[in-house]
């Protein structure tokens, strides 16, 4: 009898994680989501650390090899990237019969979530705290008032992460509730499916149906005319049951460019949740709960190192932590910082940027709370002038400027500059106050 598409990949994926030593191919290969293209194998990854990786160590001519021996059709294998996860594909497209397209709708009802994705591993700080609350709530009960919930950040701060953890806690609290979790790319591609094979009425059904819809980067469905109908009416149907909308986004519903003002006005009447970037400490908690997590050893400097220089998203940070993982383990060797910095030269070379004594000026003042215009005055009380002595030793410290051209940006004249530098050098090692704020105003600065 021949094998399902589902059977030949678990039987693969069984192979691999018997066959391998590698622990982080095992854990990685649950995160694969494959389908097929023709006589191409395409194995979908979450992220670019996974796609180097698997290329890298050529594990997925390994995977094509091995698929080959239950499917000689399959010639080639191709690497692709997502940022989100979606519901495995089970059946080669190109071959797919029409009844099989209409009950396509049964396969995006399945949720496929990333297992390390829980609120027990969301870590919690100051610029998510409201976010993870709100993500609770959802699971604990519906309310209008937080109908729909949106969720809303720059890429790799925790959206995904909130929404698979509502979703698991749902499937562990409330099983018998129908949850949809899916992309609004997937959602504009299975919309297009059934238009295109005459099951629009299944689709409508499947969704229209749900307890819970979520949807991920709604981004995506902005220009998208029909397929931005077609959801206002499902949003339209299901708030008019009392079932729950979770919507997550890079930007809040009113900065959408190209969204329907009547789709904007449906997403902006319940509660609105901006994430913010993570702060030095949540980013020392997320680093140590990931190593404990994937069991990877790494020494204090070096967790402080990584929270100190990669500040742009989690996801970077996870993948600067993995791959030093992946290196200590392949190599038999101990993650030091010597190391760290060799390994991570292209991703903190990323990071480093020049700065100005105009961006210094800027970040004391939003720090201190003060007007630049008072900064750059002949004030002396002391909530003007520490702050400015702060500045004129930063712009000596991360800046290139001599003492001259540092006065000229104050006002002054260069011996003020060296006297305020000198004062804060000398205040750094006697004074807790001064020391907390001149590392937090250097670590505001990627360099």
């Amino acid at each position: 009898m021949m094998q399902s598409f589902e059977q030949q990949w678990n039987m693969i994926c069984t192979e691999l994680k018997e066959t391998s030593d590698n622990s982080f191919l095992k854990e990685w290969v649950e995160q694969i989501s494959p389908s097929v293209r023709g006589d191409a194998l395409v194995l979908s990854v979450p992220n670019r650390l996974m796609y180097n990786w698997l290329q890298e160590k050529e594990y997925d001519t390994v995977i094509c090899q091995l698929f080959q021996k239950n499917n000689p059709a399959i010639q080639r294998v191709e690497v692709r990237m997502q940022d989100y996860f979606l519901p495995p594909i089970k059946s080669n497209e190109n071959t797919e019969t029409e009844s099989s397209v209409k009950n396509s709708s049964k396969d995006i009802i399945e949720i496929h979530l990333n297992p390390e994705m829980t609120f027990e591993s969301y870590v919690v700080g100051s610029s998510n705290e409201l976010a993870a609350a709100a993500a609770r709530g959802v699971t604990q009960r519906f309310e209008s008032a937080r109908n729909p919930l949106f969720l809303h950040s720059s890429v790799g701060l925790g959206k995904t992460h909130l929404m698979n953890a509502i979703a698991w806690k749902l499937k562990e609290t409330q099983p018998e509730k129908k949850v949809i979790y899916l992309s609004a790319e997937q959602f504009m591609y299975q919309y297009v499916r059934a238009l295109r094979n005459g099951s629009i009425a299944d689709f409508r059904d499947s969704f229209r149906s749900a307890d819970v819809l979520m949807i991920d980067d709604v981004q995506f469905v902005c220009g998208k005319e029909k397929t931005q109908e077609e959801f206002f009416h499902t949003f339209n149907s299901l708030i008019e049951q009392g079932k729950q909308i979770v919507l997550s986004s890079d930007s809040s519903p009113l900065g959408l460019k190209g969204l329907e003002d009547r789709l904007k006005t449906r997403m902006a009447q319940g509660l609105i949740v901006d994430i913010y970037p993570t702060t030095y400490e949540m980013r020392i908690g997320i680093l140590q709960s990931k190593a404990e997590q994937w069991g990877i050893q790494v020494p204090m400097d070096v967790v402080e190192f990584l929270a100190e220089h990669i500040t742009g998203n989690v996801r970077e940070l996870e993948g600067a932590l993995k791959r030093l993982g992946a290196d200590a383990q392949l190599l038999n060797t101990k993650i030091t910082l010597a190391s760290t910095q060799a390994i991570l030269k292209d991703v903190l070379n990323l990071y480093r940027q020049e700065v100005s004594v105009a961006d210094i000026q800027k970040a004391v003042c939003d720090y201190f709370v003060v007007r630049l215009a008072d900064l750059k005055s002949s004030r002396r009380d002391r909530s003007i002038a520490r702050p400015r002595q702060i500045a004129m030793y930063l712009a000596k410290e991360l800046t290139s400027k001599s003492l001259p051209e540092i006065g000229l940006a104050f006002g002054r004249d260069h011996t003020t500059i060296l006297h305020a530098v000198r004062l804060i050098e000398d205040l750094v090692k006697s004074d807790v106050t001064v020391a907390e704020h001149v590392m937090r105003l250097k670590r505001s600065f990627k360099c």
